[in-house]
C-alpha cells in the first residue's frame, strides 16, 4: 500500500507498448478517468476496421475518446470533461497542442523509450539498435510543445544485449514502464518529483521508420547489416533480391535472422558485395554466407513472400539455384 494521495489520471496511448502502463494504472490506487487512443484503422487483408490494443484493453472499464486530431476544443472535449489531475501519454501518436498540455493541473507526463535527449522522436528503439548503442532506457518527462524536449523527471537505464531485436528490446522496456510511471505519480502526488532540463549536448532524432529501410545494401559492413536485420524485426522484415543471372528476373527474399560470418572466413579477392560465398545445407545448423562491403554475413532464417519461414539449410535445399557464386541485391 502507498500513502500517496490518489490522483485522477487520464491516459493517452495506442499500441501494445502502451499496455503495461495502462494496466498498472487500472490496478493502482489512482482513479483512471478516461483513455484517449487513435481511431479504429483498417487492418489485415480484409481491411476491416480494428480497434487499437489500448482501446481493446480499456473500453469495458473507462470512457474512451478517439479524436482524429487535437486541433480544436471539440477534439479534446472528452479530456476536459474527465477533469484529470494529470495526463499520462505513452506512444499515443498524435501531437498535443499547448491548450491540451495546459488542461491537467499537474501537467502531462510522457513515457519515452530512450535516454533523452538521445533519440527524440518516433522510433527510438529501432534507431538505438541501428546505431549500435550498447544501452538505452526509459525517460519520464513533463511534456511541452517541442518534440520530446520537456524536462526529465525519471530515467531507467537498460543494456542492449548483443542479440536484441526491435521486438525483444521493446518488450523489456514495456515491462519496466508501468512501475516507473507509478513511481513518478507517487512523487507527483507528494510534491517530491523534481524536473531537470534536458542537456543541450547529445541530442539525436529518431525519425520514423520507412519501408525502404528494410532493403539490404550489401555494400555496407556486415555489422551494420546484422543490426539492421535485428532492429527491424518484426515491424518490417529485412529483405534482399536474388537476380537470376540467366533471365534477369528478380525474387524477393526476406531475411529474419543472421549472424556475423567468421573473421577468418575465406573470401575470394574478386567477391563483390552480395555474392553468395558458401551454402551450408544442414537442415538444423545451415547458413548462407554472403559477402558484404566488409566482412561476411551468415543468413540463418529466410522466407519467400507468401511462404513460410525456413532455416537457411532447408531453404537452400528447396532452392537449388540459390548456390555459391550467385549474387543477392541489386544496384542501389
Amino acid at each position: 500500500m502507498t500513502d500517496s494521495p490518489s490522483l485522477r489520471v487520464a491516459f493517452a496511448g495506442t499500441p501494445e507498448f502502451a499496455l503495461p502502463v495502462l494496466l498498472e494504472l487500472l490496478h493502482s490506487h489512482h482513479t483512471l478517468v478516461g483513455v484517449l487512443t487513435q481511431p479504429d484503422r483498417p487492418k489485415g487483408r480484409g481491411r476491416q476496421l480494428a480497434a487499437s490494443p489500448v482501446k481493446l484493453a480499456a473500453q469495458a472499464r473507462v470512457p474512451i475518446g478517439q479524436p482524429e486530431a487535437l486541433r480544436s476544443p471539440e477534439d479534446w472535449a472528452p479530456l476536459a470533461e474527465w477533469r484529470p489531475d494529470v495526463l499520462v501519454v505513452v506512444a499515443y501518436g498524435l501531437l498535443l497542442p499547448q491548450a491540451v498540455l495546459d488542461l491537467p493541473p499537474l501537467g502531462c507526463l510522457n513515457v519515452h523509450a530512450s535516454l533523452l535527449p538521445r533519440w527524440r522522436g518516433a522510433a527510438p528503439i529501432e534507431r538505438a539498435l541501428l546505431a549500435g548503442d550498447t544501452e538505452t532506457g526509459l525517460t519520464i518527462m513533463r511534456m511541452e510543445a517541442g518534440l520530446d524536449t520537456g524536462p526529465i523527471l525519471l530515467q531507467r537505464r537498460v543494456p542492449i544485449e548483443p542479440h536484441d531485436t526491435g521486438a525483444t528490446l521493446r518488450d523489456r522496456l514495456a515491462d519496466l514502464s508501468g512501475p516507473l510511471l507509478l513511481t513518478a505519480l507517487e512523487g507527483l502526488a507528494q510534491g517530491t518529483l523534481v524536473a531537470h532540463p534536458q542537456p543541450a549536448e547529445g541530442v539525436t532524432y529518431a525519425r520514423k521508420l520507412e519501408k525502404r529501410e528494410a532493403l539490404i545494401d550489401w555494400r555496407r559492413p556486415a555489422a551494420e547489416i546484422e543490426r539492421q536485420i535485428r532492429a527491424l524485426s518484426p515491424w518490417a522484415v529485412a529483405e534482399t533480391v536474388r537476380v537470376d543471372p540467366e533471365t534477369g528476373l528478380e525474387e524477393r527474399l526476406l531475411v529474419h535472422t543472421a549472424r556475423l560470418g567468421p573473421a577468418d572466413a575465406p573470401s575470394p579477392a574478386s567477391a563483390s558485395p552480395g555474392r553468395i560465398l558458401e551454402v551450408n545445407g544442414n537442415h538444423r545448423e545451415g547458413y548462407i554466407r554472403v559477402q558484404c562491403g566488409s566482412g561476411s554475413l551468415d543468413l540463418l532464417t529466410l522466407q519467400r513472400p507468401g511462404g513460410t519461414r525456413q532455416g537457411a539449410g532447408m531453404f537452400a535445399s528447396g532452392h537449388r539455384r540459390l548456390s555459391a557464386q550467385m549474387t543477392l541485391g541489386r544496384d542501389h
